[in-house]
């Protein structure tokens, strides 16, 4: 048997010890496994209690069972769920009872998600929409992969595919009566006009989305400087806990340092980085490397520097130089003063500057705040954002380069237009999941959790 004509199973809760554990099974077995383990079906969609046995009849657990018949069900498929108490020997023992039934195994990661997606329950794009919300850590990124889910981005783009399906039929109609005089203008001026609308929303909507999609992976700041300037101290600061060891001798920190945060519900990983110097030490060297590579790819860098001591501007802007879509006039790295409890701050210098004590937490609140709304600048409208991942902006990006295509060929010939119309559809059909993408599905689903 085809391992996806097979029952699987598998844990579909948090992992063992717990309360409570579902174990869902989905597939042509699952009606098989509720009346081997529990003795008969219950009624569809009611939870029902029973002694659930195994195949020599012992007793595994008192427990709850559903049953789902498909189509009407999550995968599509039938679906049994066993709702038992959470702990190793109750899971092994239930587990090793539906193994034992014929046809059945243990699910890959993504696997009831990837079944779903087949039979039509979700499209690619809510498939993705789940995943980031079993990831999600902050309350903005919840909300945003919510949103994914029920829809939003996958109806937008439907919509956008049968306008461009019925404008490509007016356009290839146009082809088929082209001996028939006039008719082929009058079925382009429409096509025309269609074609253009649809062409201005997605353009639209690319334009907009600023990056929406990193709010998957947060935010990247870079605490850099030279040794011994307070930079674990602030990174202790931030996360609220002892994170870095912080030590009076230059060259503590040899590695990078990372602390995930939620600021204001914008995912922020901040760095700890080693001090910046010339050394001879080779342990150090490679810290220092590390170091400037991290603070390079960087989406902002706070330069620590002592509250008396400038800046100096040749480490700082070749970290700006070198960055990833950085610009040069310090527009992402702060110069943050350190140790101003121990005397002037002095003048901030070229780009954001701040004042800070990281040891009593002077202008810390300060220096937060400007972060938050610094991440709200940079991550741009997430609320109602369409697009959530790289891979959906580029293929929203095909679609609309071939519209504009389509529009400028469309006068010197409708089979040329007609062409790049086709590639639009495929690429808003590759953006559902509906045509072609099997090469991208092993991609995603694997990263889902067992069970899911």
């Amino acid at each position: 048997m085809h391992p996806r004509d097979q029952t699987i199973f598998a844990l579909s809760s948090g992992r063992a010890p717990s309360a409570i554990a579902v174990v869902r099974v989905s597939g042509s077995q699952a009606g098989l496994a509720l009346m081997t383990l529990a003795g008969r079906q219950p009624a569809p969609r009611q939870a029902s209690r029973r002694l659930l046995r195994d195949g020599a009849g012992q007793p595994i657990d008192d427990a709850v069972v559903l049953w789902f018949p498909g189509p009407a069900s999550a995968t599509g498929e039938d679906i049994a769920e066993f709702h038992v108490h959470g702990g190793r020997a109750v899971l092994a023992a239930l587990l090793a009872a539906i193994s034992n039934i014929p046809n059945t195994r243990a699910a890959e990661p993504g696997e009831f998600t990837r079944r779903a997606f087949e039979n039509g329950k979700l499209d690619l794009t809510e498939a993705e929409g789940l995943d980031d919300l079993i990831h999600a850590d902050t309350d903005r990124q919840r909300r945003q992969a919510l949103r994914q889910l029920q829809g939003l981005l996958g109806d937008r783009a439907r919509d956008w595919r049968e306008r461009i399906i019925e404008a490509s039929a007016l356009i290839e109609a146009g082809i088929d009566f082209s001996d028939e005089g006039d008719v082929p203008a009058e079925l382009r001026v429409p096509a025309v006009k269609a074609i253009k609308a649809l062409h201005d929303e997605i353009t639209e909507v690319l334009a907009a989305q600023g990056h929406s999609e990193r709010l998957r992976d947060g935010l990247v700041v870079a605490i850099a400087g030279e040794p011994n300037v307070g930079k674990s101290t602030l990174i202790n600061q931030l996360s609220r806990r002892e994170v870095a060891i912080v030590s009076p001798y230059a060259g503590t920190t040899r590695d990078v340092i990372e602390v995930q945060l939620d600021l204001d519900g914008y995912p922020v990983t901040v760095i700890d980085t080693a001090g910046i110097r010339e050394t001879d030490d080779p342990v150090e060297q490679e810290g220092v490397r590390r170091a400037r590579a991290r603070a390079e790819d960087a989406d902002l860098v706070l330069w620590l520097v002592e509250g008396g001591r400038a800046a100096d501007p040749g480490a700082t802007q070749s970290l700006v130089k070198s960055g990833p879509g950085r610009d040069q006039s310090g527009g992402s790295i702060w110069i943050v003063r350190n140790k101003i409890d121990l005397g002037e701050a002095g003048d901030v210098g070229s780009g954001v500057g701040f004042g800070i004590s990281a040891s009593r937490g002077d202008g810390v609140p300060n220096l937060i705040d400007a972060l938050v709304k610094f991440a709200a600048e940079f991550f741009g409208t997430t609320e109602g954002a369409l697009v959530t991942r790289a891979r959906q902006r580029d293929l929203l990006r095909r679609a609309s380069d071939s519209l504009r295509r389509s529009l400028e060929l469309v006068e010197d010939g409708e089979e040329l237009a007609a062409e790049e119309l086709r590639a639009a559809a495929y690429a808003l059909g590759r953006l559902l999941g509906r045509v072609d993408v099997e090469d991208v599905l092993g991609a995603i689903f694997q990263k889902f959790c067992i069970g899911k």
